[in-house]
């Protein structure tokens, strides 16, 4: 199935651009909230992925109602009469939910450029799974295109001396080595599950939707039993929902959402788009900091970033592959 029409295309474009917006408020609220000092005890990051999961679940649930004319016989044929194809949700799901609570734990313990840096090699993990689970056929220039855009995002997110040097102070070797552990398996968890998600959904003619409460579902569960096992305690004492304040659940919504526009994105366009999507938002949130946070100073090397990843973007974007290589049949 080539997905080539005007309607698709409309669709592709305007996903990614709801996922730079979502992206963008997400990193900033996300380690706003990580950083932000309060009187009692912080949210569970456990917590917070098991909320996003249930909200997921109701938003694709009633999104699939309103389709069917609010019939549950879809979900019934779908979900529980076809446990084979459900099963196929729960290895994306528990590496999703893995990586998810990942993403806390380097956003605790690593600073902001250190974090954003690193987890650009999402990119490069996605490209490699596609082309070896997929079958996908990256020309000369999408591979060059990829370097740039490694090599742009580096640069834009490059820290100035002084706020490594305060940052260095903060934080400890230990939870340094702890930070990049998780995100560097959060690359290579990011890029395998997206890439086989993507694989069953252009697989299938499933929608869109209903794929996605097979994989909430599963979601809910593993992130629920990891909740119970890492922070029972904590559960037991103050509640699941300690810590939560507007900023908390406007975490989580962003979460929800995110999972929602990225399985539209990777439905109408792929994984790699998707990482472009992703970069260009870390370039958005850098800009917003800086007009409206203003804690942030450009400089010449920030600028020559953003030129890199723009460049890479349209050279990506330019090279058209041949129909038999990027078509997938279903």
């Amino acid at each position: 199935m080539v997905l080539s029409s005007p309607h698709s295309s409309r669709l592709k474009y305007l996903s990614l651009g709801v996922l730079v917006l979502q992206t963008t408020s997400l990193v900033l609220t996300m380690r706003y909230s990580r950083t932000l000092k309060e009187d009692g005890p912080r949210y569970l990051a456990s917590s917070a992925v098991v909320s996003a999961e249930v909200l997921k679940i109701f938003a694709c649930t009633l999104l699939v109602f309103i389709e069917n004319n609010f019939s549950v016989q879809l979900l019934k044929e779908e979900i529980v009469n076809k446990p084979v194809e459900t099963m196929k949700l729960a290895i994306p799901a528990v590496i999703y939910t893995l990586q998810n609570n990942l993403l806390y734990v380097a956003l605790s313990n690593l600073d902001a450029a250190t974090y954003q840096v690193t987890y650009q090699l999402k990119i490069l993990t996605t490209a490699l799974f596609s082309v070896s689970m997929l079958g996908k056929r990256l020309g000369f220039y999408q591979w060059l295109s990829l370097l740039f855009l490694m090599a742009g995002v580096t640069l834009v997110q490059w820290p100035t001396e002084s706020e490594g040097d305060s940052e260095q102070k903060i934080l400890s070797a230990s939870s340094q080595f702890v930070g990049l552990m998780a995100v560097l398996m959060a690359c290579v968890s990011s890029g395998f599950a997206g890439v086989y998600f993507e694989k069953i959904l252009k697989e299938t003619k499933q929608s869109v939707w209903v794929r996605n409460i097979q994989l909430g579902l599963f979601g809910f569960v593993f992130g629920f039993v990891g909740m119970i096992v890492y922070d029972g305690q904590k559960v037991r004492q103050s509640g699941m929902f300690q810590g939560y304040n507007t900023i908390t659940c406007t975490v989580v919504a962003l979460q929800a959402l995110g999972g929602l526009v990225i399985a539209v994105v990777i439905k109408y366009a792929d994984n790699i788009l998707k990482g472009f999507a992703t970069s260009l938002s870390i370039i958005v949130s850098t800009l917003i900091s800086y007009f409206l946070l203003e804690d942030f100073n450009p400089t010449g090397v920030f600028f020559l970033g953003a030129v890199l990843v723009i460049a890479a973007t349209f050279l990506y974007s330019s090279e058209r592959k041949p129909a038999s290589s990027s078509a997938i049949k279903v």
